[in-house]
C-alpha cells in the first residue's frame, strides 16, 4: 500500500489524540500513547492541556502527585518522562539492555572517568544499583544531592586504592561541586530508572525530588514480560509507519537493542510513504489509508510536545531552514500546527502572573488567521492561571 504524507499526518494526530481533546477521564490514554517528556519542567502540563478536556494544572499535579495514577521517571534517551504508574514495564523495564546492547547515548561520555578509576561500567553500574537502595527508606532533593549520596554510598566498598579517586573533583565541571564517583553516578542513574530504582517524587519549588519505585508507589514494580512488545507496539501506533531506525533515534538506543524491541511488535504490515519501505502495525492500515483528510485547526503544540518527537521531519515540515528553527539543540519553541502540518513557532514569557505570547507564522494563510491565534493564546493563558497581556504575531 502506498501512502501519503497528508494521510501519515492524519493517521498521527489521531493516534496522539491531537485530532480532537479527550473527556477527562481519557487522562491515562493520553499519557500512555507514548508517553510525555517532561523537560523543560512543565512540558508535560502543556502536552496535556492539548489532548484533555478541561484539564488544569492542580489536576494533572495531584494525578502524578497524589493520586499516584501518573509517575514520572529517566525513560528513553534518558529523559524524564510522565506516563501511567501501571505501565512501568512499557516505560522502563523494556528498555534494560541485554548483553551486547550497551552503551546508551546518554551514557557513552563515561569513558573519561572509567579510564580515571580504570574500572569497568558494569561492575560500577552494579555498584550504583547496589546504593540505590537507599532510596527505598528517604527521598532526595535535588539531582545534584543524589549523585553525591549514591556516591558516597558507593565509596565504601570499592577498592581502597580507588577511593581517592572516586572522591577527586570531576573532570566533566560542575564548578567544583560534582566528584568523579558523583559524575558516574550521573552517568548511571538512567539505566537504574530502568530497573525502577529511582523515580521522580513531588516537585519541591524548583528542585525535582527522587526516591525509589517501590516507596512512591507502595508495591514492587509489576512483572512485564511483555515489556519489550507493548513499548514497539506504542512507537509504532503514534510514529507509523516508521522503522527500525526511527526507533533507535527515539529510545536513544544501540542497533542491536532496537532490532530486538522492534521486532517484538508482532502483527506488522510492510506500506509505503512517497516510495520509501515502511512498517504500521496491521491493526491500523485501515485506518492509515483512510487520513487523506486533514483538517485545517490550529494548535499550540508546546515545546518537545511528543508529535514532534520523531525522526522524518519532513513529513511535517518540509523546509530545511524552518525545520533548524523548530528543533534546536537547546531551547525548542513551541509550534503552530496547522491541521498536521507545522505552520510556525511561538514562545511566552511570564512577568509575576501576565503572560507574553510571541507567535510567527511561516505561512501567510495562518498570518492571515492572527485571530484565532490570539484566541488559542488565551485559552492558554487561562490553562496557566496567567492574564494574557501581550500577543503578537510577527512574520519569520
Amino acid at each position: 500500500m502506498e501512502v501519503t504524507r497528508a494521510q501519515v499526518r492524519a493517521f498521527r494526530l489521531r493516534a496522539h489524540h491531537l485530532d480532537r481533546r479527550l473527556p477527562p477521564e481519557g487522562l491515562l490514554a493520553a499519557a500512555g500513547a507514548c508517553g510525555i517528556q517532561n523537560s523543560p519542567p512543565g512540558a508535560f502540563e502543556t502536552a496535556m492541556f492539548n489532548r484533555v478536556e478541561g484539564c488544569s494544572p492542580q489536576a494533572l499535579r495531584r494525578a502524578l502527585y497524589e493520586e499516584r495514577r501518573l509517575l514520572q521517571a529517566w525513560s528513553y534517551r534518558g529523559a524524564p518522562v510522565v506516563f501511567p504508574a501501571e505501565e512501568s514495564g512499557a516505560f522502563l523495564t523494556a528498555l534494560i539492555a541485554r548483553e551486547g546492547e550497551a552503551p546508551w547515548i546518554y551514557t557513552q561520555g563515561i569513558g573519561l572517568a572509567l579510564d580515571f578509576l580504570g574500572m569497568d561500567a558494569d561492575d560500577l553500574l552494579f555498584r550504583v544499583k547496589d546504593a540505590c537502595a537507599l532510596l527505598d527508606g528517604r527521598t532526595v532533593r535535588g539531582k545534584e544531592a543524589l549523585d553525591q549520596a549514591l556516591a558516597d554510598a558507593v565509596e565504601p566498598g570499592l577498592p581502597a586504592g580507588k577511593r581517592a579517586l572516586w572522591r577527586a573533583p570531576s573532570m566533566y565541571g560542575g564548578q567544583g561541586r560534582q566528584t568523579v564517583g558523583g559524575a558516574v553516578v550521573s552517568f548511571l542513574l538512567r539505566p537504574c530508572s530502568f530497573c525502577s530504582l529511582v523515580v521522580f517524587g513531588e516537585r519541591e519549588g524548583a528542585s525535582p525530588t527522587f526516591t525509589s519505585f517501590a516507596r512512591w508507589t507502595g508495591r514492587a514494580p509489576s512483572e512485564a514480560p511483555d515489556a519489550a512488545r507493548a513499548l514497539a507496539r506504542k512507537f509504532l501506533h503514534c510514529y507509523g509507519p516508521t522503522d527500525e531506525s526511527a526507533l533507535m533515534a527515539w529510545l536513544g538506543c544501540t542497533r542491536p537493542q532496537a532490532r530486538r524491541i522492534f521486532a517484538a511488535a508482532d502483527g506488522v504490515e510492510a506500506v509505503r510513504v512517497e516510495g520509501k519501505r515502511r512498517f504500521v502495525l496491521a491493526q491500523d492500515a485501515e485506518a492509515l489509508r483512510l487520513g487523506a483528510q486533514e483538517d485545517d485547526r490550529l494548535r499550540l503544540l508546546g515545546p518537545h510536545d511528543p508529535y514532534l518527537d520523531l525522526r522524518d521531519r519532513e513529513v511535517i515540515l518540509q523546509e530545511r531552514a524552518q525545520q533548524l528553527i523548530v528543533w534546536r539543540t537547546v531551547g525548542n519553541p513551541g509550534v503552530i500546527l496547522r491541521g498536521g502540518r507545522v505552520a510556525g513557532v511561538w514562545t511566552a514569557r511570564v512577568r509575576g502572573e501576565r503572560l507574553d505570547v510571541l507567535l510567527t507564522p511561516f505561512e501567510a494563510g495562518v498570518r492571515a488567521r492572527s485571530g484565532e491565534l490570539a484566541a488559542l493564546a488565551e485559552e492558554y493563558a487561562a490553562f496557566r492561571a496567567l492574564h494574557l497581556a501581550q500577543c503578537r504575531v510577527e512574520d519569520a
